[in-house]
């Protein structure tokens, strides 16, 4: 059966993203050859959302995805970022899902870190 979850990050520059997550997440990897890291990452979820909210506002357009990390402390977590040398951009915002900012990727761009407020499902046992 279903034993994980690989999830593939693209990148106009794989060596400066790969330092990224090695260096300033402190992230444990394997090298599958020519160092192309394979990372250990930290317990996963899936949500699947739908792409209009509610109202009728857009969320998110059929046939994309998006990659997220979680933390428990948003002010903690920038500041053990900032501390790394990540761009972390200045504001927090509250989603009402949880609250939110971006950091930016070497080579990918910004992504989203958020302290949720709804239940967790990584923490689940396995089926």
């Amino acid at each position: 059966m279903i034993n994980g979850f690989h999830t593939i990050i693209y990148s106009a520059d794989a060596t400066a993203t790969r330092a990224f997550f090695r260096d300033a997440l402190g992230w444990n990897s394997v090298d599958a050859g020519d160092d192309w890291l394979i990372f250990r990452t930290p317990p996963a979820e899936l949500g699947v959302h739908p792409t209009q909210g509610p109202d009728g506002e857009p969320w998110g357009t059929a046939n994309t995805h998006q990659c997220s990390l979680m933390c428990d402390d948003i002010e903690s977590a920038v500041a053990d970022l900032r501390d790394n040398g990540v761009a972390v951009a200045d504001e927090i915002h509250d989603e009402g899902f949880g609250l939110t900012t971006r950091f930016e990727v070497p080579g990918v761009g910004p992504m989203m870190l958020y302290q949720p407020r709804h239940p967790v499902a990584y923490n689940l046992d396995p089926r």
